[in-house]
C-alpha cells in the first residue's frame, strides 16, 4: 500500500502542486514566526546580559509599598556614600534617568523610536564611565555639554563639536556634543535615543537634585552577589528602597523579553493558523477530487482483496508524503521569512540588537508536525469516504450522486450549528463580559455556514443568472458548472469566505471605533489646542509650559492637567487637578448635577460611574490624604457624565498643587481668540521654542492621530490576513484546474459543436468569478454580523460608539473577490482552451 501511495503521488504531481503550495505557505508563516521571534528574543537577552556585566547589586526605590501615597522617594547622595564605603564594594555608581527628546538638523524629532531617554555620565577613578565606552570625544562635564549614543549620532549626522537642540520636559536647550559612545542598551537597539549629561545637570533636569533613580554596585573580587546584597540591605531605609542582585535583574529582564516576544509570537501564529485553516479546505477538496477520479482503481483494489482500512491508509500515506515535502519546503521558506522580517523592520527604522539567526530543533519539529498533521487531517474524510464505497457500485459509478438522506442530514447539522452560533453570538452581546461566549459562537456559526454552503450556493449563484445571460451560452454553462458539484463549490468558496469574514469584521470594528473616539475627542473639547509631550503624552510637561502659554497674547483660557495619588476614605484614588475658573471654556461635559464653577470654590466634581461605584453624591464629604501625607476634606459639588478621555475626581489646582512633591502637567488645554488656524498653531509652537519634545494639536490633529493609529493597525492586519487570501486563491486555481481535467470530454464536445477557444476561456473565467463572488458575499455578510456583535460589547463601555458600515471598502472587498476569481482562472482557462478536441473526446 505504501508503494501504491507513492506511485499515486508521483503520478499526480501537477494536481497536488497547489495543495503543496497551500501547506507550504502556512508552514512558512509558522516557521518564519518562530525563527523571527526566537532570533529577536535571544538578541535582546544577550544584549541585556551584557548590560548587567558590571552590576552585582542594584538599589531601586521601593514601588511596591502599599502604605505609601504617591511615588517612591529617590535615592540620596548619603546612601550612595555609605554603600560605597561598604567592605566588598569595588565601585558604586549613582544613576539618574528621565525623558529626553532630540532634534535633528531640520528641527524634527530625532529617532522617535522605542524610547527617548536621558541619563548621567558617571566617571569612575579613571575618568571614564564603564557603562558607556566612548567612540569619539569625551564625556560631558558641564551644564551645556552632552554625549550621544553612536546610532543616534549617525542617524542625525552629528559629530563631536556640533550643537544639538533638545528638551527634557519644557524649555529647549542647545547643548554641545562632546562625546559619542556605544551602548548595549536594548532600547537604543530598538530605535530609541540615549543622551548623557554630567550628573549634576541630569539631576537638575530630571527634578532629582542631589538624588538618584538607581544605584548600581560592583562587587570586589571574592565577594558574592548574595553576600553583598545582605550587607547593602542593612543600610536601606525600609519601605523606601529595595536591593536586587544583578543575576535577578538579568533573569527578570530576560523573562520580560520572553513574555513580550511571546505576545508577538501568539499574534503571528494566530494568523498562520487562519492560513492553515483555509488550506484545509483546499487539501480536502483536492483529495476528494483525486479519490473521485480514481474510484474504479480503488474499487479494483477492493475487489482483489484490499480492506477498507488499507484503502484509507493509502490515501493518508499520500497525504503524509505531500505534507512532508510541503513541510520541509515551508520550513526552509520560513527561515528566509524570519530573516526577511528582521531586515524589513530594520529598513523601516525599527532595529534590534545584532545576533545570529536562531533555528531551533523545536521550530523544525513544529513545522513538520503542523504540515503533516494538517494534510492528514484534511485528507482523512475523503479517504474514509472512498473506503466505504462498495466495489461493484464504484465500478458502475452509482456512488457519484449524493443521496437525499445524506443531504438532509448535512443540512440539518448545518442549520443546528448555525442556529447555535447565532444564539451564542447574540447572547454574548447582552453579557457584561461576553467575549468568550461570542468567540465560541462565531466559530460555531462559521462551521454551520460552511456545512450549509452547498445548500446556499444554488439560490445565491442563481441570483447572478441575469448578469451571466449577457455572456450568452458561456455564461449559462458557467452558472450550471458552478452548481453542478455544490460541495466542491462550497469548499472553494469557503476558503475565500473565511478571509473576507475576518477582514470585513475588523474593518467594521476599526471604522466604528475610530469614529466614536474621534466624536468623543471633538465633542468633549471646546479648547482649540491640546499641548502635550510628543511621546503620546506618556511623560509629563514642565509647569513652565502652562505658565508660558497662559501669558501669550490671544490666549483667552488655559488649564494644565495634573494627576496625583491620594487616599480617600481609606482607598487609593487618583486626583485630577485643573483650572476651575477656565474649564467651562475648555471642555464640553454634561452634568447630572452641579457644574465646573464649583471647582473654583475649592470643591470637587466626579464622573457618574465613579460616583455610583463609590456611593458618592452631591454633598458627600470625603476625607483625603495627599501625597505629602497631609490630610483634608473635599465636598462633592457636581456629578458629570465622563468618557474614556474625561473622567475621575477633579479638584482645582490651587487645592492640589501645594501637596505635590513634583509639580508636573500631563497636558495643557488652550483656547485662543482667533480659534484654530495654521498661523495660531505656528505662533504657539514658536512661543515654546519649536520644541522637539512638545506637540501642539488642534481637534483635527487629534482626529488624524486616531485615524492614523487605526489605519496602521488595519494595514498590519490586512497584511497578515493576506496570506489566508493567497491560500484561498490557490484553492480556486486548484479546483478549476482539476475541474477542467474532469470535464475534458465535455470541453472537447463543446469545441466539436462550435465553441471556439475564446468561448471556452470565457466559460471557465465566469465560473471562477461566480464562485469567488459567492464566497465574497458570504464573507462580507458574516463580517458585518460579527462586526455589529463585537460593537455591541464595545458600546457598553464607550458611550459614543456607533456602528459604521464602510460601504466603500466593502465594495472594494467584493471587487477584490471578483478579481481573485478572474486571476485564478487565467491558467485553467488557458489550459481548457488548448485541449485538442479529438483527444479530449477520446479521453
Amino acid at each position: 500500500m505504501f508503494r501504491t501511495a507513492l506511485r499515486n503521488v508521483l503520478a499526480h504531481k501537477a494536481r497536488l502542486l497547489m495543495t503543496m503550495l497551500a501547506v507550504l505557505l502556512g508552514v512558512a508563516f509558522v516557521s518564519g514566526t518562530l525563527v523571527f521571534t526566537n532570533t529577536i528574543s535571544q538578541a535582546f537577552q544577550k544584549s541585556s546580559e551584557k548590560g548587567f556585566t558590571n552590576v552585582d547589586v542594584a538599589i531601586k526605590p521601593d514601588t511596591d509599598n502599599d502604605k505609601r501615597i504617591g511615588p517612591a522617594p529617590h535615592l540620596s547622595q548619603r546612601l550612595l556614600d555609605r554603600v560605597s564605603a561598604l567592605p566588598g564594594v569595588d565601585s558604586a555608581t549613582g544613576i539618574v534617568h528621565g525623558y529626553t527628546a532630540l532634534s535633528d538638523k531640520d528641527g524634527d524629532t530625532l529617532r522617535s523610536g522605542f524610547s527617548n531617554a536621558g541619563a548621567n555620565y558617571y566617571p569612575g577613578k579613571d575618568g571614564k564611565d564603564a557603562r558607556y565606552p566612548l567612540r569619539d570625544g569625551r564625556g560631558p562635564r558641564s551644564a551645556d555639554e552632552v554625549a550621544l549614543d553612536a546610532k543616534t549620532a549617525d542617524a542625525g549626522h552629528y559629530k563631536v563639536g556640533d550643537t544639538i537642540r533638545l528638551s527634557v520636559d519644557g524649555p529647549v536647550l542647545s547643548q554641545k556634543v562632546t562625546g559619542i559612545f556605544t551602548t548595549d542598551d536594548g532600547n537604543v537597539a530598538a530605535g530609541g535615543t540615549l543622551t548623557l549629561f554630567d550628573t549634576a545637570t541630569a539631576q537638575k533636569l530630571f527634578d532629582q537634585p542631589g538624588q538618584y533613580s538607581e544605584i548600581d554596585i560592583k562587587a570586589a573580587a571574592g565577594t558574592s552577589q548574595t553576600a553583598l546584597k545582605a550587607e547593602v540591605d542593612k543600610l536601606l531605609p525600609k519601605g523606601d528602597a529595595k536591593s536586587y542582585t544583578g543575576q535577578k535583574l538579568s533573569d527578570d529582564q530576560a523573562r520580560d523579553i520572553k513574555n513580550g516576544t511571546s505576545t508577538l509570537r501568539t499574534v503571528l501564529l494566530v494568523f498562520a493558523g487562519i492560513a492553515l485553516f483555509v488550506g484545509i479546505f483546499i487539501i480536502a477538496n483536492t483529495f476528494t477530487m483525486l479519490v473521485a477520479q480514481r474510484t474504479k482503481e480503488l474499487a479494483l483494489m477492493r475487489a482483489v482483496g484490499a480492506s477498507r482500512r488499507q484503502v484509507t491508509r493509502s490515501v493518508l500515506i499520500e497525504a503524509t508524503l505531500v505534507g512532508l515535502v510541503a513541510g520541509v519546503a515551508g520550513m526552509l521558506a520560513g527561515i528566509g521569512i524570519g530573516a526577511g522580517l528582521r531586515s524589513l523592520l530594520g529598513s523601516t527604522g525599527v532595529t534590534f540588537p545584532d545576533g545570529p539567526l536562531v533555528i531551533t530543533g523545536g521550530t523544525i519539529a513544529i513545522s513538520l508536525a503542523v504540515a503533516v498533521g494538517v494534510t492528514v487531517l484534511a485528507a482523512w474524510l475523503p479517504g474514509r469516504r472512498a473506503a466505504k464505497i462498495p466495489p461493484v457500485a464504484a465500478m458502475n459509478s452509482v456512488h457519484a450522486v449524493a443521496t437525499t438522506r445524506s443531504l438532509v442530514v448535512r443540512n440539518t447539522i448545518g442549520a443546528l450549528f448555525a442556529g447555535a452560533g447565532i444564539t451564542a453570538v447574540l447572547a454574548g452581546t447582552t453579557m457584561e463580559d461576553g467575549k468568550g461566549v461570542m468567540g465560541l459562537g462565531a466559530v460555531v456559526l462559521l462551521i454551520g455556514v460552511f456545512v450549509l454552503t452547498p445548500l446556499l450556493s444554488r439560490p445565491i449563484i442563481a441570483a447572478a443568472d441575469p448578469l451571466l445571460r449577457v455572456f450568452g451560452m458561456p455564461g449559462k454553462l458557467a452558472r450550471q458548472n458552478a452548481v453542478r458539484n455544490p460541495r466542491r463549490t462550497a469548499a472553494t468558496a469557503s476558503a475565500l469566505m473565511v478571509g473576507l469574514t475576518l477582514i470585513t469584521g475588523l474593518t467594521v470594528i476599526a471604522g466604528s471605533m475610530q469614529k466614536s473616539i474621534d466624536k468623543m475627542a471633538t465633542d468633549s473639547l471646546k479648547a482649540d489646542y491640546v499641548v502635550s509631550m510628543g511621546d503620546m503624552g506618556a511623560m509629563p510637561l514642565s509647569p513652565e509650559v502652562a505658565k508660558k502659554l497662559a501669558t501669550l497674547d490671544g490666549v483667552t483660557a488655559s488649564s494644565p492637567l495634573r494627576l496625583a495619588d491620594s487616599r480617600i476614605d481609606g482607598e487609593d484614588e487618583n486626583l485630577v487637578g485643573v483650572s476651575g475658573k477656565s474649564l467651562d471654556k475648555l471642555l464640553q461635559v454634561d452634568f447630572e448635577q452641579g457644574s465646573f464653577a464649583a471647582l473654583s470654590a475649592g470643591k470637587a466634581v466626579v464622573d457618574q460611574d465613579t460616583a455610583e461605584d463609590k456611593g458618592w453624591k452631591v454633598g458627600s464629604t470625603l476625607k483625603v490624604t495627599y501625597e505629602d501625607r497631609s490630610t483634608g476634606t473635599l465636598t462633592i459639588a457636581g456629578v458629570y457624565h465622563g468618557n474614556e478621555m474625561i473622567r475621575g475626581l477633579m479638584v482645582d489646582n490651587s487645592v492640589l498643587t501645594p501637596h505635590l512633591r513634583e509639580v508636573k502637567d500631563f497636558q495643557v488645554m488652550v483656547k485662543t481668540a482667533d480659534g484654530a488656524s495654521d498661523a495660531t498653531k505656528d505662533r504657539l509652537e514658536k512661543a515654546l521654542g519649536e520644541n522637539p519634545a512638545i506637540q501642539v494639536q488642534d481637534k483635527e490633529d487629534v482626529s488624524n492621530d486616531i485615524a492614523q493609529m487605526f489605519t496602521m493597525m488595519l494595514n498590519m492586519l490586512y497584511g497578515l490576513l493576506g496570506m489566508a487570501v493567497i491560500v484561498a486563491v490557490l484553492g480556486v486555481v486548484n479546483t478549476l484546474a482539476m475541474s477542467v481535467f474532469e470535464r475534458s470530454q465535455e470541453i472537447g464536445m463543446l469545441r466539436a459543436i462550435g465553441f471556439d477557444r475564446r468561448a471556452i476561456k470565457r466559460m471557465v473565467r465566469l465560473e471562477s468569478l461566480v464562485i469567488s463572488l459567492f464566497g465574497g458575499v458570504l464573507g462580507i455578510g458574516l463580517g458585518i454580523f460579527f462586526g455589529w456583535a463585537a460593537g455591541e460589547i464595545i458600546a457598553s463601555s464607550i458611550s459614543t460608539y456607533e456602528l459604521v458600515l464602510p460601504w466603500g471598502r466593502m465594495g472594494v472587498f467584493l471587487l477584490l473577490a471578483g478579481l481573485v476569481g478572474v486571476l485564478a482562472a487565467l491558467w485553467p482557462a488557458r489550459r481548457a482552451a488548448k485541449l485538442n478536441m479529438l483527444a479530449a473526446i477520446k479521453a
